[in-house]
């Protein structure tokens, strides 16, 4: 999971095509996983073998529509939360009210939070995407993130996500 700042405001076209040939690329890869956009910030996601999600990460790095690409979280993982999807999308819009304990930011992440407080974000952005996306044909993935490795510390799936 990384965050990153738009260079200059991405209009909706430029976007749906980012998203159209992303998701071309992304099945031909074996990549799956889902991107928030919101306000220029972006939040992405990405499932896939390990030297696949590295390769792709590099390719997003250095591509100049953005900068600040910050990596939340990077670990292994026992089962894909988005396995159905090459690149899940959802505009983020603010709540006027918004109940106690509701997320609509990852802004706390960029000030170096510890693994546990991102994976605990990405289970938090994980299921708000589902909900919100209504994919009646998947069901939502409750993993307890101590579940991606075994006893020994050893992962228990050859995916990884950024």
């Amino acid at each position: 999971m990384y965050t990153s700042t738009a260079s200059q405001p991405l209009r909706a076209t430029a976007l749906e095509h980012l998203l159209t040939v992303c998701r071309r690329l992304n099945l031909r890869r074996g990549i799956t996983g889902m991107l928030l956009h919101r306000e220029g910030r972006f939040i992405q996601v990405l499932e896939g073998n390990p030297d696949t999600v590295a390769r792709v990460l590099e390719s997003i790095r250095g591509d100049s529509r953005h900068h600040g690409l910050r990596v939340l979280l990077e670990e292994p993982i026992r089962e894909r939360r988005f396995a159905d999807w090459t690149m899940g999308y959802r505009p983020l819009q603010r709540r006027a009210s918004a109940p106690t304990g509701y997320r609509d930011s990852f802004a706390d992440l960029d000030t170096g939070s510890d693994v546990g407080t991102a994976v605990r974000a990405l289970t938090e952005l994980t299921l708000w995407f589902r909900v919100r996306a209504d994919d009646r044909s998947s069901s939502s993935v409750e993993t307890d993130p101590d579940e991606v490795l075994d006893e020994d510390g050893v992962p228990r799936h050859d995916d990884a996500i950024v």
